[in-house]
């Protein structure tokens, strides 16, 4: 007993000479784990506020009458290019339209652009992928080869120039956007494909007897799929604005309500008289493309939490 408060007193004399923002180290490392619940709380905190905000602009594309207070073809000749105020938070535009109600309207074929684009280009993407990481190949070869040409266009230019060819409308800027989407999602499918292929329950079920098509679909695609629907997470952002600047070029859907993409390019024209017709719609693109992507980066950190530890 007398040793071990003699060894306690030596180690509280200690502790008091070190400094204050060392002590926690020196008992044990607390102040490490302090610090990784600080942060691990300030990244739930700003999840938390994007799952909000995708929530809010998923409703105003499904149900635009609870949210807006005014029509989006109303027009109003007493109100033509008012500032934001009480009744028009956002101001109104040259006819007169609330432009609050216009962004709400315009989300459903903003978001419908988007996720219809991902949808397709998944599907498309890890389609080709898994064709060419499980058969391999000659198969393997002419597909890959065919998305190394793909990949030297950028993105933004391929969709731009299928786009330009297809002509306007909601189904061309769609097959325009998930195509130039595809090679991406198919080299991620493909890699995946590639190492679990090679694990020992496929190998287990071959001896078995299984089909190579029952092998793909039961085993080898299930443990596949959560890079695939990060990557999908995380290309929405992308694809929302690859909409938005297809339809602000002027080859979007062609409708009386206009998307996000279409009231930049409206009202561009009086950005210097009437700045609010360009800002609010551009940061409701911001903000949703922001909050897609801090999801998806929170969803890639659960899924692969090694690569949480590199970064």
């Amino acid at each position: 007993m007398k040793f071990s408060a003699a060894a306690a007193k030596t180690k509280s004399e200690h502790l008091r000479r070190i400094p204050p923002f060392k002590r926690a180290e020196a008992v044990g490392g607390s102040g490490r784990a302090t610090g990784s619940t600080f942060r691990l709380g300030s990244a739930d905190v700003l999840t938390g506020a994007a799952a909000i905000a995708v929530a809010f602009l998923a409703l105003c594309a499904l149900v635009p009458g609870w949210i807006a207070p005014y029509s989006p073809t109303e027009m109003n000749t007493a109100a033509i290019l008012q500032a934001p105020s009480a009744p028009h938070p956002f101001g109104t535009d040259y006819f007169g339209r609330d432009v609050f109600s216009l962004i709400v309207y315009g989300t459903r074929d903003s978001l419908l652009i988007g996720a219809s684009s991902v949808l397709v280009g998944v599907l498309i993407g890890g389609a080709l992928g898994s064709l060419a990481g499980y058969v391999g190949g000659r198969l393997d070869t002419i597909i890959m080869r065919f998305m190394d040409i793909l990949l030297t266009v950028p993105g933004i230019l391929l969709a731009l120039t299928i786009a330009a060819a297809l002509g306007p409308g909601l189904r061309n800027i769609v097959l325009a956007i998930a195509i130039s989407s595809v090679p991406g999602y198919a080299r991620v499918m493909r890699g995946q494909i590639m190492g679990i292929r090679r694990r020992g329950y496929v190998f287990a079920s071959r001896a078995l007897g299984a089909k190579p098509s029952s092998i793909l679909l039961k085993h080898v695609l299930p443990n596949s799929a959560a890079p695939l629907l990060v990557m999908a997470t995380l290309g929405l952002g992308s694809s929302i604005l690859a909409g938005a600047g297809l339809s602000f070029l002027g080859l979007g859907v062609l409708k009386e309500i206009p998307d996000w993409g279409a009231l930049l390019s409206q009202g561009r024209g009086y950005l210097t008289v009437a700045w609010w017709i360009c800002t609010f719609p551009g940061l409701a693109i911001t903000l949703f493309v922001l909050s897609v992507n801090l999801i998806g980066d929170r969803w890639r950190d659960a899924v692969d939490p090694k690569r949480k530890g590199r970064a």
